[in-house]
């Protein structure tokens, strides 16, 4: 147990209060949309540590929920037929993405960070509204989970340009919320090898990151929770306003 509270005790206990805060917050988004811990978690972490570290700290919890997002909805076989190979993509874009460029300490990594995060939100308050057609799946599903590999590489950011691509298909609500969770599942695992790869993934980072795993469910029933009181719409307008404003803050100041 020691083990898996050094890296809270190493960065002492205003820091470790911002990460706990951090994941009942991000827990609590995902619960009422359905997607937001590691967008959540990188863009306010980042204001305070480095992306590796926000990245390692995201691991368990954004696995875990993700896979308990998959497992309610019904469509798992057809929808990995359907998006198989975007999910390779995105996979084999985290890893060559990792080796290129790596979610590392440098200046210009936080800038990208918030660079990710204001063009999601600017994309979630007035994007249009997108409609693929079948015939073009084919390509574009590879070429958009190439391209969020790389993103996710370089940020940590998992939902551009995924989230975009996904919307545009035409799923239903619970086909929809499995996507995600397939999507976001994939690109944990694969940023999970890719800082294992940058030696920023050792048991001491894996611990710490167990134990976020706690307040990110909490956050995530009482969001789940929230959901059936307030418009979902309304919150996520308010969502993406917040998530442009600190995206703006790490682009500006790093």
């Amino acid at each position: 147990m020691t083990t898996l509270i050094t890296f809270y005790q190493n960065i002492g206990p205003a820091l470790t209060l911002l990460v706990i805060f951090t994941f009942l917050l991000a827990g609590a988004v995902k619960g009422v949309i359905g997607l937001g811990l590691p967008t959540i978690a990188m863009g306010l972490l980042g204001l305070a540590m480095s992306p590796t570290q926000a990245a390692a700290l995201l691991i368990v919890p954004s696995t875990l929920t993700n896979l308990w997002q998959i497992a309610n909805g019904g469509h798992l076989l057809a929808l990995l037929r359907r998006l198989g190979p975007m999910l390779v993509m995105i996979f084999v874009g985290t890893l060559a993405g990792s080796a290129w460029l790596g979610i590392d300490s440098g200046p210009w990594a936080a800038h990208a960070l918030g660079g990710a995060l204001v063009v999601y939100a600017l994309y979630g308050l007035v994007g249009p509204a997108l409609r693929i057609a079948a015939h073009s799946e084919g390509w574009l599903g590879p070429l958009c989970g190439l391209v969020t590999g790389v993103v996710t590489a370089a940020t940590g950011v998992f939902v551009i340009p995924a989230v975009p691509y996904l919307q545009s298909l035409g799923l239903g609500r619970d086909e929809m919320i499995q996507a995600l969770g397939l999507s976001f599942t994939v690109s944990t695992v694969a940023l999970a090898f890719g800082l294992a790869g940058q030696d920023a993934l050792g048991g001491q980072a894996l611990g710490a990151s167990l134990l976020m795993l706690a307040p990110a469910l909490l956050g995530m029933m009482a969001g789940q929770w929230l959901r059936q009181c307030i418009s979902a719409a309304l919150f996520k307008r308010c969502f993406f306003i917040g998530l442009a404003l600190l995206g703006g803050h790490l682009m500006i100041n790093g």
